[in-house]
């Protein structure tokens, strides 16, 4: 059985790195402020995550499954019907996104940039963007539109640096990527 005591000292602990973390990145966030937020001790906070890095894997993570799955990818089937309209439909959940006044960006992306490629949060990070270009390219299987790889790498592009873009304080960015993407789709489109 599962001790309730422990688990939820675990949660608090994730739950206070996945604020910080959202906000702030990696590595302007420390080990003691995240224990005083999560209010456990040092040697809770150890026998859970043995080091910052093994926190990290586990909020990209909770990030994918509450995010990326749970939101993106929820809310564009909900609003959708077929394959590409769902595609499209991703630029309307992030306009909405990037309107919102704790819009934080990508921590995927943010990791990634914070740490490279070759660190091990990194490649965390790549792993985790691997997942949504194959989730990409299944949509456009599902669309038959032609050479999905291609067509997901590009798409990948298109939301990458809308993400960015409104990072750098362009509200409209979801809105100008999916005019974009809805030219892409027509490239792509079989004839």
């Amino acid at each position: 059985m599962t001790d309730p005591a422990r688990s939820d000292a675990r949660e608090r602990i994730l739950s206070a790195a996945y604020d910080l973390f959202s906000q702030r990145g990696v590595r302007d966030v420390g080990v003691d402020e995240l224990i005083g937020r999560s209010g456990v001790a040092n040697a809770t906070f150890y026998r859970h995550f043995p080091s910052k890095d093994d926190l990290v894997i586990a909020f990209l993570q909770r990030r994918e499954q509450l995010w990326t799955l749970g939101t993106i990818v929820a809310q564009a089937l909900e609003r959708a019907g077929t394959a590409r309209e769902q595609l499209l439909a991703v630029f309307d959940v992030f306009d909405e996104w990037f309107r919102r006044r704790d819009y934080e960006g990508d921590p995927f992306v943010n990791v990634l940039l914070e740490m490279g490629p070759k660190h091990a949060l990194g490649h965390a990070s790549l792993q985790h963007l691997d997942t949504v270009r194959r989730m990409i390219r299944q949509h456009a299987e599902a669309a038959q539109l032609r050479d999905p790889e291609s067509f997901a790498r590009s798409w990948q592009i298109l939301m990458n640096g809308s993400i960015v873009d409104a990072r750098m304080g362009d509200i409209d960015a979801a809105k100008r990527a999916k005019a974009m993407a809805s030219q892409l789709i027509e490239q792509h489109a079989a004839a």
